[in-house]
């Protein structure tokens, strides 16, 4: 039987947070008796086959000791071929873990690069993929399927803005809290925006209200339909928001680093009517969205009226929101669901072929439809 893949790394500012996801994803993995071959994707673009067993640390200068380099083949024959002295080595995988946090890794390449190599993978469709990265896409879905949600438009240089400051200024495709402003008013936001390597790439604005709490819960779709506990995460500065640091940095180092060990209230000290509420709506998401695997949804909650709103979904959430499920379902079964989900699911089918030649039979000379395109004459 062929082995489950674990992928981590790839060309995202989030490079180091989707190693330690990749590494403790692979120790729950061995440690349950699966059989696993670890894909670091380095940021460069480049692939390797790695040790399992690997340390943080091992990865501060790149690809680690003993690691294999893999080609990426497209075509009938394609997949991740292992290069050897003599030939390359086509790697037999039964189905992948995405453990890629932004980038082309969450956003909808990666998904549409494994679809091409035939090799099932975790993390959601192409599409699904990509609207969970897109944070103003997101929230329209959200808010069209009358969930609620905090008004969210895209920050352009003389775009309207149908509310007032203080505003919070995000990148509109990315996570981890990286880039993300709080401003006073909208010259300073659209200042951050053009200055900001992370914001270039496109920017969302939201009203910033320091009077709301964070509230997470996960989600996950195999065996069934399944909500987690819900958390919420302790930010290390009143007010602000939920930065890159408290997720990340707060907890300390260890085996145990990254968004596992962050500060926070586990379950959240919440009315019980406010928890069945963001249970709701996490089901909810989950049908609109079609996203699939155990994805983390993240709410801001005002305990004053017992408001909630959903902010961002997180298709592949750091330390792979594991922590969630302690209380229910052992990480193993979380991690293995996935895979065995995603083994099933098999690669998704493209359409091809319809139409069976009848346009390209009608369409006649293409120097025809060209006529009038010439622009302008002198």
């Amino acid at each position: 039987m062929s082995p489950w893949a674990v992928v981590f790394g790839g060309p995202s500012p989030e490079h180091e947070i989707s190693i330690l996801t990749g590494l403790q994803a692979e120790r729950v993995l061995t440690r349950a008796g699966e059989q696993v071959v670890s894909l670091y994707w380095g940021p460069t673009g480049a692939w390797h086959l790695v040790p399992n067993g690997t340390e943080a640390k091992d990865y501060l200068e790149g690809a680690p000791a003993g690691a294999r380099p893999v080609d990426v083949r497209l075509g009938a024959d394609g997949g991740f071929f292992v290069k050897g002295r003599l030939r390359a080595e086509r790697l037999e995988i039964a189905a992948a873990l995405s453990c890629l946090h932004g980038g082309l890794g969450e956003g909808g390449g990666y998904a549409g690069l494994m679809a091409l190599l035939g090799v099932p993978t975790t993390g959601g469709s192409l599409y699904a993929s990509a609207l969970g990265m897109d944070k103003l896409a997101f929230s329209g879905v959200v808010a069209a399927a009358g969930i609620p949600t905090l008004p969210r438009v895209a920050l352009t240089a003389d775009g309207d803005v149908p509310f007032d400051g203080p505003y919070i200024v995000k990148p509109r495709f990315g996570g981890s809290s990286i880039g993300i402003e709080i401003t006073d008013d909208l010259a300073a936001a659209r200042a951050v925006a053009r200055a900001s390597v992370h914001l270039r790439a496109g920017a969302v604005v939201e009203p910033y209200r320091s009077d709301l709490v964070d509230l997470n819960i996960a989600f996950r779709t195999h065996p069934s339909l399944e909500v987690s506990a819900i958390e919420r995460p302790l930010r290390t500065a009143e007010g602000g928001v939920y930065s890159y640091a408290d997720k990340y940095l707060a907890g300390g180092g260890g085996e145990d680093a990254g968004m596992a060990a962050a500060p926070r209230e586990l379950p959240a000290d919440i009315p019980e009517e406010v928890a069945e509420r963001i249970r709701a709506y996490a089901r909810r998401v989950a049908e609109v969205t079609l996203v699939t695997g155990a994805p983390r949804l993240d709410f801001l909650h005002d305990p004053a009226t017992g408001d909630v709103f959903v902010n961002e979904i997180n298709t592949v959430p750091g330390a792979m929101g594991l922590y969630l499920w302690a209380d229910r379902v052992p990480a193993a079964d979380v991690l293995r669901g996935m895979l065995v989900e995603a083994r099933d699911a098999g690669v998704p089918a493209v359409p091809s072929g319809f139409g069976s030649g009848a346009a390209l039979r009608a369409a006649g000379g293409i120097a025809g439809k060209l006529v009038g395109l010439e622009g302008p004459r002198a």
